[in-house]
């Protein structure tokens, strides 16, 4: 249903020569290259009606603002959430999970107050709460991970009790490509009065999100994991929550009223919008959306499901590779190891044929730690990738074991 080609066409990155070859670009899941509605969107803004926002009264500023809002209107409809106030305009997933930590969660947990994060969970949704910890007195629980790369949820079960009050899970992982149930984690942590915050980094670009049927309270993605533009993101979080949570930064935009004895706050969502915002690439981010839908969430999942069977097909016949992470529900991406070869090598011989993959431990040290790993190679597939460039990686990786091993 959709014309490979034609969608690579859009991508004009795709015709890089990387040391002479082909690139094949198998790092999707670090962040997506961008189509060209994307590039001509910020090259519009800049080259047209460039101004801040929001203050000024002249044509440029108003035409600015109105693109500005109506991102997030679009990222509203994209959640599905209730009301467009309850989209805070972030500077990605890692912005988004610190803001609550540092105004829900230093607002409303103390001491002995206990949060849920599971093992499989990216930096940016461990540090963030162990520093509340730090700060509050909080304590830190874990869910474990099986073999397979999947939550172990009787687990999660035997953590929650009446001391739980947060909880804080990855949608889909980043290193495994897990696909973790959060409606149901969600379920079981409201059960107990505990909050539940969702990091949908890698799952934006390949899952329908509904943030109503899933009950979260909040829910933080990138745009740059969904062809979007870098260094922006947005935050979902339940109106009667944002409205009582104090603002993270002070500065102009998030006040009404500022004298040298008091400052009064601006209302949602602008109270945690403070100063000149990233206007561009939030202006951006509606057009990447947009592109998305125009696919088809639907047809794209489907595509990229069946590049992962392929892939994982071909790579289990190569001797001595293994798949780390193996849940009956993903998304496409693949982490493996192979026997006697190092991830980083793997990796600069791979970009010397021009296949661009992601070494390492992913900013999960402790799952690789759980496999007992130093970290893996990780291919991971959007879009615009072929089954033919999964021959040539499959090849790379034969060069790679003939040139080490």
């Amino acid at each position: 249903m959709l014309d490979i080609q034609k969608i690579r066409a859009d991508f004009p990155i795709l015709d890089e020569k990387i040391n002479g070859k082909d690139l094949v670009y198998f790092d999707n899941a670090a962040t997506t290259q961008k189509p060209l509605p994307v590039l001509n969107a910020l090259a519009n803004y800049y080259g047209h009606y460039n101004a801040n926002i929001h203050r000024g009264i002249h044509h440029l500023a108003e035409k600015a603002t109105s693109a500005f809002e109506a991102s997030r209107k679009t990222i509203q409809k994209f959640l599905n959430a209730r009301y467009t106030e309850e989209i805070i305009f972030t500077y990605g997933t890692t912005d988004g999970i610190n803001l609550v930590a540092q105004t829900y969660g230093r607002a409303f947990l103390k001491e002995g107050d206990e949060i849920i994060i599971s093992a499989m969970e990216h930096h940016s949704n461990i540090v963030p709460w162990q520093m509340l910890c730090e700060q509050n007195g909080c304590v830190l629980k874990v869910i474990p991970v099986n073999d397979d790369g999947e939550l172990i949820l009787e687990a999660y079960e035997k953590l929650l009790s009446g001391k739980t009050k947060f909880v804080s899970v990855v949608h889909v992982s980043n290193a495994l490509g897990t696909i973790n149930p959060v409606k149901y984690i969600i379920q079981k942590a409201h059960e107990v009065g505990a909050k539940v915050l969702i990091d949908g980094a890698q799952a934006t670009s390949h899952l329908t999100i509904d943030v109503q049927d899933l009950d979260t309270d909040f829910y933080v993605f990138s745009a740059h994991k969904l062809y979007g533009p870098t260094g922006m993101g947005a935050l979902y979080g339940k109106k009667e929550l944002l409205e009582a949570m104090p603002p993270y930064r002070g500065g102009g935009e998030m006040i009404k009223e500022v004298t040298f004895e008091k400052t009064t706050y601006n209302e949602l969502p602008y109270k945690f919008e403070a100063g000149t915002p990233n206007i561009a690439d939030v202006i951006a981010v509606k057009t990447a959306i947009e592109y998305l839908d125009e696919l088809g969430k639907e047809n794209v999942a489907a595509y990229e499901n069946e590049l992962l069977a392929y892939a994982t097909e071909q790579l289990l016949k190569i001797e001595g590779l293994k798949i780390i992470g193996q849940a009956k529900d993903k998304v496409s991406v693949i982490s493996f190891v192979i026997e006697g070869i190092h991830p980083q090598d793997v990796g600069v011989i791979l970009d010397q044929q021009g296949i661009a993959v992601r070494t390492g431990h992913h900013c999960t040290q402790p799952l690789m730690k759980r496999f007992g790993i130093p970290g893996t190679s990780r291919a991971s597939f959007a879009v615009y990738n072929t089954k033919e460039e999964i021959d040539k990686l499959v090849l790379g990786i034969e060069k790679v074991k003939k040139m080490v091993l």
